[in-house]
């Protein structure tokens, strides 16, 4: 009981966040899984939950789509996330969360260097960066900190912002759970649970949505950063 409650408000939490910030679902969601369910299904869950939720925000933003960066984000992003994707079914659980860890701790490090504050890219640059994603999201099944200021950073803003990173993140899902699948990583139970969590973050998205011009922006990244620290501290010591 105490698991379904705390993965179930850290799936409403996660997705508002998302909705406003265009990322930080699964930086929340994450900590809260693998305590509840390990790594070795925490993952396969978050990218079904995951994936119901960014293809709600595809829905509440489509009409601010910009399809160019996601095709060519996609031509990167796909190759590599089955790469990515068989990396994660067959690397050592323990080392998994550990590197999560490392990964989470220098993201916060990242978006306050000034590359990270002032990265720049041209459309040209989508085909690279999807596939840096794409590996980094089927391995340690977060991305959305380090692609978010290459999206800022190409001039997309709200409502394009978030359904064009939203849509390219359907796709590397998608990929993703093909892989899982082969290998055995997706089950009943393991789809049953991910189903329920993504209905609740279709709520979080709608609610987020509602928030978006309304909330400063400035302050959930902040939010997002202290959640990121916590926690990889957390999978660094516990392992």
């Amino acid at each position: 009981m105490l698991d379904t409650i705390a993965v179930t408000i850290a799936a409403l939490v996660a997705s508002i966040l998302a909705a406003v910030a265009g990322f930080g679902g699964a930086v929340i969601m994450l900590p809260v899984l693998v305590w509840s369910v390990g790594i070795r299904d925490a993952i396969p869950i978050l990218t079904i939950a995951q994936l119901i939720g960014n293809l709600s925000r595809v829905v509440l933003n489509k009409r601010e789509l910009k399809w160019r960066v996601v095709w060519r984000f996609s031509l990167g992003a796909v190759p590599a996330a089955v790469i990515g994707g068989i990396i994660f079914a067959t690397a050592p659980a323990a080392a998994l969360v550990r590197l999560l860890g490392v990964f989470l701790i220098l993201m916060v490090v990242y978006r306050h260097t000034r590359w990270g504050k002032n990265a720049r890219l041209s459309l040209k640059g989508f085909v690279p960066l999807g596939a840096a994603s794409g590996i980094l999201s089927a391995t340690l099944g977060t991305v959305g900190p380090f692609a978010a200021p290459f999206f800022l950073s190409y001039g997309l803003v709200k409502g394009a912002y978030i359904g064009t990173e939203a849509m390219t993140t359907v796709i590397m899902h998608i990929t993703k759970l093909g892989i899982y699948g082969r290998y055995a990583l997706v089950g009943v139970h393991t789809l049953q649970i991910g189903l329920a969590i993504g209905v609740v973050m279709i709520l979080g998205t709608y609610l987020g949505k509602r928030l978006l011009d309304r909330v400063p922006e400035r302050v959930f990244p902040y939010i997002i950063e202290g959640t990121m620290l916590i926690a990889g501290l957390l999978f660094i010591i516990r392992g």
